[in-house]
């Protein structure tokens, strides 16, 4: 449980500071760049188990719910390199979400009616994950960034342009659907000509 409560090191910095005061909402402290990669690969099991919860808690299904809405802002993580890519337009929006996830799976444990050996076994599996990965020391530009429940992170839409792999895959994606619109579109039969006739 101890990694999974320690904040990031102060070493990281952020890319931009947002202005004016934070929203009112839920706290949720950041995680490391290298953290990401196990919480994203375990993220499945702690939806799974924030589901299968018998007994409600307001605290939880806000987490719950924060983390549906930013992985949707997100694309659910599908933009390869969301999670891996530092540079990625996505990376910053997928750390919002992964870290909802490990805020949720840290309240899951207070939550009454869910399973508490799961949670234990969970956190457990997560835990070795990030030791071996030696997770906690891998830092990015967002690493020391908090986030709110009421702050949806976008993707930086600005940088597609200078990021190459995912320009290429919204090009490619784009093409595809008009494509199916193009192809899918109704069209109406031409009409036949009119025959002119002398009288």
């Amino acid at each position: 449980m101890a990694l999974l409560l320690s904040l990031s090191p102060a070493l990281a910095h952020r890319l931009a500071e947002r202005n004016g005061p934070p929203p009112q909402g839920l706290s949720i402290p950041s995680l490391t760049h290298g953290q990401m990669a196990v919480i994203s690969d375990n993220l499945a099991a702690i939806r799974a188990l924030a589901r299968s919860r018998n007994g409600f808690d307001l605290t939880t299904w806000r987490l719950e719910d924060y983390l549906n809405l930013q992985s949707f802002a997100c694309l659910w993580g599908l933009v390869p390199g969301s999670v891996a890519d530092e540079d990625s337009p996505f990376n910053e929006c997928a750390h919002a979400y992964l870290a909802a996830g490990r805020s949720l799976l840290l309240q899951l444990a207070k939550t009454p009616g869910v399973e508490r050996k799961a949670v234990d076994a969970l956190t457990r599996k997560i835990e070795m994950e990030m030791i071996a990965n030696g997770a906690a020391l891998t830092l990015c530009r967002y690493s020391d960034e908090p986030f709110n429940s009421n702050e949806v992170i976008w993707p930086h839409w600005e940088m597609v342009a200078r990021h190459p792999p995912t320009a290429a895959l919204l090009a490619a994606a784009l093409a595809v659907l008009s494509a199916a619109v193009w192809a899918l579109w109704p069209r109406r039969a031409a009409a036949p000509a009119r025959q002119i006739t002398d009288v």
